[in-house]
């Protein structure tokens, strides 16, 4: 289900947010954990187990680091938590492509997997890691209620396409949040600002991108005029469909109380790669800068060699 087909729009949305405000505060996060899971179950039922394994992993890991007083038992467990993380995403976001090169060196020996993709397993990987990265560093403290959890990592304003919110941004909104008629009419605008960067724009520049890259298969029929209006309506379609959702995310977040960090900050106009990097997704840029490249070093290291190695991680 995505946020712009009209099953969304006119039912699971509505129903999602009369029965929100029809319930008490007090039983407001188990109802999202529930409908956060039906969307997901939508269209792909099959990984909904994939969520929830992923939710109880990183719940018991993070209660470990939480109660544990001994510095290498913490360790211990961040880095199985971690390794967790990363093997179900390793697993179900790359098996295919690692067994596929296998077989191309060792022949018919290995069977190529054909694992299906989990939709939104990056970015509720990440935002689990995340918790309990912050957890170990005592940057907040482990959540008790399963239930609360659950409905952080599979909220689904920002489950598809982000962006990426980490536990310690929205820690407090989980337990206590106020949604005003104000922020509720700005999340409703923000909304219909992505749907329409989504719908009006990107779909459009798809049409025009498609056609040109479908003529590049016989350059013959190919103008070099339509070529570069190709690229150039590619390089659109990306962002208006990428920022559209954000924006459809954040302003969902905004009708039930949360608040989203901004993804995106016009990065066609960036002067430098590097600032480029900085304005496009930012949530995973920032995310990659605070719990990959920071924690080797970042640019703070005695020698070019090892500022080259942490680049090339990240």
């Amino acid at each position: 289900m995505v946020f712009s087909s009209l099953t969304f729009l006119f039912y699971f949305l509505p129903l999602v947010l009369v029965v929100y405000f029809a319930l008490p505060k007090e039983a407001r996060n188990y109802w999202l954990f529930i409908a956060s899971l039906g969307f997901y179950a939508w269209g792909a039922h099959e990984f909904v187990i994939v969520m929830v394994a992923s939710i109880l992993v990183n719940y018991v890991f993070a209660r470990l680091i939480d109660v544990s007083k001994v510095d290498w038992e913490r360790r211990t467990y961040l880095i199985l938590a971690i390794a967790c993380n990363l093997g179900i995403l390793f697993y179900n976001k790359y098996m295919n492509f690692f067994t596929a090169n296998l077989q191309k060196v060792f022949g018919d020996s290995i069977v190529v997997t054909k694992i299906i993709l989990p939709i939104g397993i990056s970015f509720f990987t990440f935002q689990a890691i995340s918790y309990v990265v912050d957890v170990y560093r005592r940057e907040t403290p482990a959540q008790r209620n399963p239930w609360h959890l659950g409905m952080y990592i599979a909220l689904f304003p920002q489950l598809i396409a982000g962006p990426i919110v980490r536990y310690k941004t929205i820690a407090d909104q989980i337990v206590d949040r106020t949604i005003t008629v104000k922020n509720f009419s700005l999340g409703i605008n923000r909304f219909c600002l992505g749907f329409a960067m989504k719908i009006l724009l990107a779909n459009n520049m798809a049409t025009i991108a498609d056609q040109a890259f479908k003529l590049a298969r016989t350059p013959e029929h190919l103008s070099v005029g339509f070529a570069w209006l190709g690229a150039i309506a590619y390089t659109f379609q990306i962002f208006f469909d990428f920022a559209g959702y954000s924006a459809m995310a954040i302003g969902l977040g905004m009708m039930l109380g949360f608040t989203f960090p901004e993804n995106f900050n016009f990065p066609y106009i960036s002067k430098t790669v590097t600032e480029f990097w900085r304005r496009w997704h930012m949530s995973l840029g920032q995310w990659f800068r605070d719990y990959v490249y920071f924690p080797l070093g970042g640019s703070r290291v005695d020698s070019k060699y090892t500022l080259v190695r942490n680049l090339f991680i990240v």
